[in-house]
């Protein structure tokens, strides 16, 4: 089963004039890891301090620095002094509430994307992208992604990723947070799948909790995803110095993704909405044939209840021959049993014949016929 871990709320710092950096109190410290490569050398290590970064921007072609945490609000700051980025968008960076989108500046291209942590622990964490000249910066809220697979590719010195430009390692980032939503909605089918199967064979509340939270999870990846959409397209519309003309051809594949985990969501969205209509229309069912069988047992000890009813009356004989005279009859009590009997049998066989004991195709039949 998916596990949902909830955010925190964002803290505002309210009044506070524009590019205010304000840290969530429960955000992670804040650890730097940097990637230098280019096509003949790679570097992977974890600083501390953000001077260090000039070193790598200029020693190797490309560099990938990944911040993963962001409580030190004064770490990220003097990133931002490093790498020319504009405070507008590192207050972005720190409050985790935005939809996909990409914006242009001077010196570099900004890209918010929401990435997916697992698809047994659905958690969706903002991911804020710089692509400049000759780096990518990347903020993460927490450790733990699903960017080691382009972390393999740049370890491979034959890779495609090592033979081209800055902007190709920001596709295939975005691609690999596209991708990872495949695994989760994957997890999220096999879900639907068993619980479709146990609730034709017999509906239980549990069932309709986790049909709940499934279609509560589908709705946060689709509002993660839908605007990805826009994003992509406006990086492959519009000319931008940061993404390359090579680069644009390998985005329209990543937007054919982004719409295939779109369709996904949404067919998975309608089974999950006919599941729980099937779940209600089954308990529905079973309370109607419950109801059923109460109401042939009352009606058939309507008339039962009117004859021991009557011969109850305890009209006397004395006073006139015509108060309950079967009182007197030899075999009076035993014919009443036997007419209670008749009675009661007489009622099952006429219901069954209505097709009323059961949904058989009689009972259909009648009912089309408006019988």
């Amino acid at each position: 089963m998916i596990k949902i871990r909830r955010r925190a709320r964002k803290s505002f710092s309210v009044g506070a004039p524009p590019g205010t950096l304000v840290a969530h109190p429960d955000a992670a410290p804040s650890s730097i890891q940097v990637i230098g490569y280019d096509q003949e050398r790679l570097v992977e290590e974890v600083i501390s301090d953000p001077e260090s970064l000039k070193k790598y921007l200029d020693q190797y072609r490309i560099t990938w620095i990944n911040v993963n945490g962001l409580k030190d609000v004064g770490k990220i700051e003097k990133i931002g002094e490093v790498l020319g980025i504009h405070k507008l968008a590192l207050e972005d960076v720190l409050n985790g509430q935005h939809r996909a989108k990409t914006e242009d500046f001077d010196e570099h291209l900004f890209i918010v994307l929401r990435m997916v942590e697992s698809p047994q622990n659905f958690y969706l964490e903002q991911v804020s992208m710089f692509i400049g000249a000759n780096y990518i910066l990347t903020f993460q809220e927490h450790e733990g992604d699903c960017l080691e697979p382009v972390r393999e590719r740049l370890r491979k010195p034959s890779g495609r990723i090592r033979q081209n430009d800055v902007s190709y390692l920001g596709y295939a980032v975005i691609d690999a947070i596209i991708d990872g939503y495949l695994p989760v909605l994957e997890h999220i089918g096999d879900v639907l799948e068993h619980n479709e199967n146990e609730i034709l064979l017999g509906p239980k509340p549990s069932h309709l909790t986790t049909l709940q939270q499934l279609k509560r999870v589908l709705i946060n990846i689709r509002r993660a995803v839908w605007p990805v959409r826009e994003m992509i397209n406006s990086l492959i519309r519009d000319d931008n110095p940061f993404i390359s003309e090579y680069t644009s051809v390998y985005l329209r594949d990543c937007y054919d993704h982004a719409v295939h985990v779109i369709d996904m969501v949404e067919s998975y969205r309608e089974i999950c909405s006919d599941l729980m209509n099937a779940y209600m229309s089954s308990v529905s069912n079973r309370m109607n044939e419950v109801m059923k069988v109460l109401t042939i047992i009352a009606t058939i000890f309507i008339p039962l209840s009117f004859i021991a009813g009557l011969f109850g009356m305890n009209f006397s004989h004395d006073a006139s021959p015509f108060n309950m005279p079967e009182l007197y009859w030899k075999y009076g009590y035993f014919g009443a049993l036997i007419v209670m009997a008749v009675i009661a049998i007489a009622m099952l066989l006429y219901f069954r014949s209505r097709g009323w004991l059961g949904s058989d195709d009689k009972f259909n039949d009648r009912t089309n016929k408006g019988d």
